[in-house]
């Protein structure tokens, strides 16, 4: 387990992200997103991530009702706030947004000091829990005024009443997370799809400077939504159909590895741990075989040789630790 920047949480270095578990795309019955958590257990998995949009909030509470078996004391969980989930009486399903679940609730953001404590107060009871280990601002994307000046202060104080163990941000760039670890006292962020095999943008200023100020970051989107799991099955980035010069730069990573002996998931997920930064590469699973799949191929070594063939055509930048 590794601790937190100077927060009191500690993270493995694999977790399980748990948006699949609130129906991601398609739907996932309650027993295969039990057994799924089970699955991360077994392989020591102790850090899980969830958040209210997941599902309108099935993901918090299939993951709550999944971690009841086990000591309290021996997992940690993160959640997030600033999109609040209020009664809908609306029909239909929330495929718009992502997710194969009724439209029983709507998303408000609200990033106010009392719409942080209120969405943390309801993610707490549906995950079944009294208190969570970290909780990241979710996406403050086109909401930074209210969430450095409400948001963030509103987390400080929740972490200094010992009601969370850590705090930070999460989200989809590495700009903004770059501004919380250098003008905040955030103790992690989560950064999803910007540090990958395909996209290192987050590695020019939000690593060096979460480094320089012993802030920890938390990887998500190791297969940036699909291309670097299997390019040729599921030729996604960042959710869309991949541009054709990164289908085929992933084909060519792809081609690399297997000459090397290992897979395109395994380099995936070592590249995106390696860096100094990185406490904890999450990864997403809908079910108990995927969960293994990410565990084996997180074990699974990834020779020298390819990284050094990699730098070499220039399929990874020279400077890239590895």
């Amino acid at each position: 387990m590794t601790r937190l920047g100077r927060g009191g949480a500690e993270v493995t270095s694999l977790g399980l992200g748990a948006a699949a578990l609130g129906n991601l795309y398609t739907p996932v019955g309650d027993e295969q997103a039990h057994a799924a958590v089970r699955a991360a257990w077994e392989r020591g998995i102790r850090y899980f991530d969830t958040a209210p949009h997941y599902g309108l909030g099935l993901s918090e509470r299939r993951l709550g009702a999944a971690l009841r078996e086990y000591d309290r004391a021996d997992y940690t969980v993160s959640t997030k706030v600033g999109r609040r989930l209020e009664p809908a009486d609306g029909t239909g399903d929330d495929l718009a947004n992502g997710f194969a679940v009724p439209a029983a609730h709507r998303r408000v953001w609200d990033f106010t000091a009392d719409g942080v404590r209120r969405t943390l107060e309801a993610s707490l009871q549906r995950l079944g829990l009294d208190r969570v280990d970290i909780v990241y601002l979710h996406d403050p994307d086109d909401h930074a005024e209210a969430a450095f000046r409400e948001g963030y202060p509103a987390l400080e104080k929740l972490r200094a009443e010992g009601v969370v163990g850590a705090i930070g941000a999460g989200m989809n760039q590495a700009e903004m997370l770059a501004r919380f670890v250098r003008d905040t006292d955030v103790d992690v962020v989560l950064c999803a799809g910007r540090y990958t095999l395909l996209d290192q943008s987050a590695a020019t200023e939000l690593l060096p400077e979460a480094v320089r100020r012993g802030v920890s970051v938390v990887i998500g989107g190791a297969f940036n939504s699909g291309l670097l799991a299997d390019p040729a099955r599921h030729p996604t980035y960042n959710y869309a159909q991949a541009p054709r010069e990164l289908l085929d730069r992933a084909l060519r990573i792809q081609a690399v590895a297997e000459r090397h002996g290992t897979t395109l998931r395994a380099a995936a997920l070592a590249f995106c741990s390696a860096h100094p930064a990185v406490a904890s590469v999450l990864a997403g699973a809908r079910s108990a075989a995927e969960v293994h799949d990410c565990a084996d191929q997180f074990a699974r070594p990834v020779p020298d040789a390819f990284w050094r063939e990699l730098r070499a055509t220039g399929l990874l930048p020279p400077e890239a630790p590895s």
